[in-house]
């Protein structure tokens, strides 16, 4: 046996793995071994290794054929199977694994585990997050060490408005869950700036590699004007997404005889009118999807980038060790991850005054780049829908009309109960929001049910085009923005169909988007600054009508003069600092 895998070995790993395999092959066809299984399974191996998926799975199913009981096969067999596609063909695997049982918390228990983690990924993949809980809950309840597992396990739990979020697991506190919350969770888990600063720290401290070679020494010469500024964007969102729908007029009208820009990116190639546009609007665009992190890194630095705009922060999917190659002597982050990256080699965080007060700054690994009116960028362009019937949507006609199209995990107990509590105290109103998934529905009629709200005056709305979302905005007559995780884009989205948006601002960046959108606006009514205030606000907004018509036809009046739908003026403001920066002598964190 050891002579068959040693041969096989030193084969495969000078590049032979064809030859490797006909040496297994041949131990097979001879006379049957002992030893057949792990023939079969190290053939299996390389057949995955190099792309042959079907014969990677019929070997594993021979080496599973000579010896039942063998798990790796069996874990590995699940793990071909879903390479292919065939993600539920994987979870019918890996369950059996379960079902017979070949792992338990007794037996083969780190397999046990591997297997409950695999199980509740890929329900979390395809959006079955209860099972996905479930399965994670089983595996930390069997070994608590897993802060990967933890920080997926109450994501879920967000999504699903399961409160309270942090719910007891043996052998686990919650001190231990909020350590290992993931930095998007904790945004809506916390308006603490030293929480959110201190989970983005231990993530780049976990996840970064701060010790790679850098490619520029961060202190770039003075930006002299003698030629074009060559300025990069980072993103896996050049289509279909939020990002890329505020920024790409910005994209179109910065000024090409003056500055370059480069777009580097991994997005989906989605054929969407939306990921055309961003392109088009760019000088260069290089699509670094199947580069690694070192060789993006040396691509970005080859073509002379003065100033690097990183679109994803610490999002899922981001890759911040592009970053710590430091392909730009300057690195900035914007709209992807609303709140500090943690991230040293990022030098400047796009903001405003209103969304980074002076006092906040501590919080920050980034220097602000303040922008003098507002720190979001808008889309004038944007496609919006006809108006629909209110009866598409379920809504009554004689009612008034309370929305938030937040995503359901920026939900807390708190702010659903501020909700509940306003739709009690208005009675000729409902509450129109984002069916995200069917668990978080039943959740929250449940909540609402137990606050005295009946289950009709919570309408529901799935997704819809980004076109038909923004016209079912116009059906309705107030946006309760969520805390302490603002909306974003939404919020914007919101303003830009001349819908108000009432918001509570705390201390986060977080928790002042709206609040920033809104101050632009020369709205200072709709911030509110207190869960009391918010409640009464939006009590009186929804119970008096002149009230609410006066702020409306403000909001009418404001859009078309304020700055923040003035992209031209955006943009002119943006390329001044830009060039401010560039033309300094060192960054400020050297």
């Amino acid at each position: 046996m050891l002579n068959v895998i040693h041969e096989a070995e030193a084969l495969q790993n000078s590049g032979r793995w064809k030859e490797a395999a006909h040496i297994y092959q041949t131990a097979l066809a001879g006379p049957p071994s002992a030893f057949s299984h792990v023939y079969w399974f190290n053939l299996a191996v390389l057949y995955g290794q190099n792309n042959a998926q079907q014969e990677a799975e019929d070997a594993y199913r021979s080496a599973i054929y000579t010896k039942p009981d063998f798990i790796q096969a069996w874990f590995n067999l699940g793990a071909s199977v879903e390479r292919s596609g065939r993600k539920e063909h994987a979870i019918t695997i890996w369950q059996s694994m379960l079902d017979h049982p070949l792992v338990t918390r007794t037996k083969e228990v780190d397999m046990y585990i591997m297997v409950l983690n695999a199980m509740g990924r890929i329900h979390e993949e395809m959006r079955l997050f209860e099972a996905s809980e479930k399965y994670l809950l089983e595996s930390l309840q069997t070994q608590p060490d897993q802060p990967k597992v933890i920080q997926h396990w109450v994501h879920l739990r967000q999504k699903q408005c399961k409160w309270p979020i942090y719910s007891d697991i043996e052998g686990t506190d919650k001190g231990e869950l909020l350590k290992w919350t993931s930095p998007l969770a904790m945004l809506s888990a916390s308006d603490d700036p030293g929480m959110q600063l201190a989970t983005a720290i231990r993530f780049v401290h976990e996840k970064v590699n701060m010790r790679l070679p850098t490619l520029t020494s961060g202190k770039p010469l003075p930006f002299k004007g003698d030629r074009k500024l060559r300025l990069g964007f980072l993103s896996s969102d050049f289509c279909m997404h939020a990002v890329s729908l505020l920024t790409v007029e910005l994209f179109e009208l910065l000024d090409k005889s003056k500055i370059e820009v480069f777009g580097f990116c991994w997005s989906k190639e989605d054929g969407s009118y939306l990921r055309k546009r961003v392109i088009s609007a760019m000088n260069h665009h290089i699509r670094i999807a199947d580069m690694s992190d070192e060789e993006a890194a040396r691509c970005i630095q080859a073509q002379g980038i003065d100033v690097l705009i990183d679109l994803q922060g610490i999002t899922s999917g981001a890759r911040p060790n592009i970053l710590s190659y430091r392909p730009a002597p300057i690195q900035m982050t914007y709209l992807g991850f609303p709140g500090t990256t943690g991230h040293p080699c990022i030098d400047y965080v796009i903001a405003d005054k209103f969304l980074i007060p002076e006092e906040m700054k501590p919080f920050y690994t980034e220097q602000p780049f303040y922008m003098p009116d507002v720190y979001q960028c808008s889309d004038r362009q944007r496609p919006v829908g006809k108006t629909p019937a209110k009866s598409l949507y379920n809504l009554p006609e004689d009612k008034f009309i309370f929305c938030t199209f937040n995503n359901n995990y920026k939900f807390t107990p708190e702010i659903f109960r501020a909700w509940m509590q306003i739709l009690v105290e208005t009675p000729n109103s409902v509450f129109w929001l984002l069916e995200d998934n069917e668990w978080s529905k039943a959740s929250l009629i449940k909540e609402a049910a137990q606050l005295g709200v009946a289950a009709e005056r919570l309408i529901f709305a799935g997704r819809v085009a980004p076109e038909d979302y923004l016209a079912r905005y116009k059906l309705a007559d107030l946006f309760l923005d969520a805390y302490p995780f603002n909306g974003g884009t939404t919020a914007n989205d919101a303003l830009f169909v001349q819908l108000p948006v009432l918001t509570y601002s705390g201390k986060t960046f977080a928790s002042r988007m709206a609040g920033s959108l809104l101050t632009a606006l020369g709205m200072p009514e709709l911030i509110t600054f207190t869960l009391e205030d918010y409640k009464k606000r939006a009590i009186e907004l929804g119970s008096n009508k002149q009230a609410f018509e006066k702020v409306k036809k403000k909001l009418v009046r404001n859009a078309k003069s304020s700055p923040l739908f003035n992209m031209p003026l955006f943009v002119k403001n943006f390329e001044k600092e830009l060039f401010k920066v560039a033309s300094a002598v060192s960054h400020p964190n050297k």
